[in-house]
């Protein structure tokens, strides 16, 4: 009866971890012979493991990234213009903790999406939590905050975010008062969050994107300056032989 009830209040506890640990050593016949400090470090343990996870998923669900990717995934084809050294300065998020960001081109299909998503995923298993936004979906709802009065939360939302993902960048043709908005939101995140911005457009094209010049010098002081910059080369990975889980943007 008493081992019912402390399950009880660990799970009102929501100390779901500790319960399930607990209840795992009720049944372990070589638990014995350890001190209560040994078996309680053990509860604390998948506590802690278990809370982690659990916020991580949240993180994930959280970011909507477009792809499932990983680091380890990675194509380093010398074709390809990808630089191992490159990622593994990025592995450990210094930059995002630093609030700078990662600027990635190249030609459609070469992977700028599921790199985008790996960083994103890592940044996730790394704390930080992560939105991933395609640019198209993106700037309509900074049109559709500002038509319907919902801008500000909006912004503010984003400015809270450690890592916020634009992907596609110059894909679709955006109304020049969007570009302000987006101006607006990097400008608040100036200093606060890291930005990956994806596109097919290498970025001293940028300008011509970006019909307003005034905003666009503005936009590219913000995301250009002490940004890492991948460009990436070669045809489309979905006419060769990559596993799917990279032939993307």
């Amino acid at each position: 009866m008493l081992i019912t009830q402390t399950l009880e209040k660990l799970q009102a506890l929501h100390l779901e971890g500790m319960a399930q640990a607990l209840e795992e050593q009720r049944h372990q016949n070589d638990i014995a012979p350890l001190s209560f400090e040994d078996r309680l470090a053990l509860l604390v343990e998948r506590q802690w493991l278990w809370r982690e996870n659990r916020a991580l998923t949240s993180r994930l669900r959280n970011a909507q990234l477009k792809i499932n990717a990983s680091l380890e995934d990675l194509d380093y084809r010398p074709s390809r213009g990808l630089k191992r050294g490159q990622i593994e300065q990025l592995r450990a998020c210094p930059w995002v903790k630093e609030n700078r960001n990662c600027l990635i081109t190249g030609p459609t299909g070469c992977g700028k999406t599921f790199l985008a998503c790996a960083l994103g995923a890592h940044a996730c298993r790394e704390g930080h939590r992560t939105l991933y936004y395609y640019a198209p979906k993106f700037f309509r709802a900074l049109e559709t905050a500002r038509a319907d009065g919902s801008l500000l939360p909006l912004l503010k939302r984003l400015v809270r975010a450690p890592l916020v993902i634009v992907d596609d960048l110059g894909i679709a043709s955006v109304p020049e008062k969007i570009y302000r908005e987006f101006l607006e939101m990097l400008d608040d995140r100036q200093g606060q969050g890291a930005t990956i911005i994806t596109s097919q457009f290498p970025v001293n094209q940028w300008h011509e994107v970006i019909a307003d010049p005034t905003v666009a010098d503005a936009i590219l002081d913000r995301l250009v300056h002490n940004a890492y910059r991948i460009e990436l080369k070669g045809e489309s990975m979905r006419k060769g032989k990559t596993p799917p889980s990279e032939n993307e943007n």
